[in-house]
């Protein structure tokens, strides 16, 4: 294995990959579940100058993510939020590989203990493919933000995708991998240097 491998790859494959065979009976090391990418998706729609809180969404994302954010446009035109179809309301950031479990070394280690009252994630928030959706209200939670340079707060949301085919191996995986869930009895086996 590579020296320079983030450490989140390295424990997946040494420490989470036997655990998850021994825990689930896996016949192959092709069926154990693993991170696919991870999907960043932010949104300054309803923002009064959309074009400088879009120009800063980019530059801050970009600074947490390591990664230049692609912007995207409105589907189709809302009067109600005078959207116009085809603006620029936000951008996303797809990670995969090392920058994906840079990223959620990060995440895991250092932005959910800033959480605010944070008491651990909700289970609710799997889908039936195994992929888990985090809203994230503040972006200042990431130690790479200079927060007295903030002039609005961003929100985002994170979308975990992965191969697992059910919810249990979804949570059996990330809880694994660190992830705090409420209610988990499961220990991480992934702890922080």
């Amino acid at each position: 294995m590579k020296s320079d491998m983030p450490t989140f790859w390295k424990a997946y494959k040494e420490i989470v990959v036997p655990h998850l065979i021994s825990l689930n009976n896996y016949k192959n090391i092709h069926e154990v579940p693993k991170i696919v990418k991870i999907t960043i998706n932010c949104c300054v729609g309803s923002s009064g100058d959309i074009k400088v809180a879009l120009e800063e969404a980019v530059k801050e994302l970009a600074l947490i993510t390591g990664q230049q954010p692609v912007k995207t446009r409105a589907k189709k035109s809302i009067s109600n939020f005078k959207l116009r179809k085809g603006q620029e309301i936000g951008c996303m950031v797809t990670l995969r590989g090392a920058r994906m479990y840079e990223f959620l070394e990060r995440f895991v280690w250092a932005a959910l203990p800033r959480v605010r009252d944070f008491r651990g994630l909700p289970t609710r928030s799997f889908d039936s493919q195994g992929n888990y959706t985090i809203g994230i209200k503040d972006h200042t939670i990431f130690p790479e933000v200079d927060i007295e340079n903030i002039k609005r707060n961003l929100g985002f949301d994170l979308t975990i995708v992965t191969t697992a085919k059910t919810k249990k191996e979804a949570i059996d995986l990330l809880s694994a991998m660190g992830f705090p869930f409420i209610g988990e009895k499961n220990k991480p086996l992934v702890l922080s240097a």
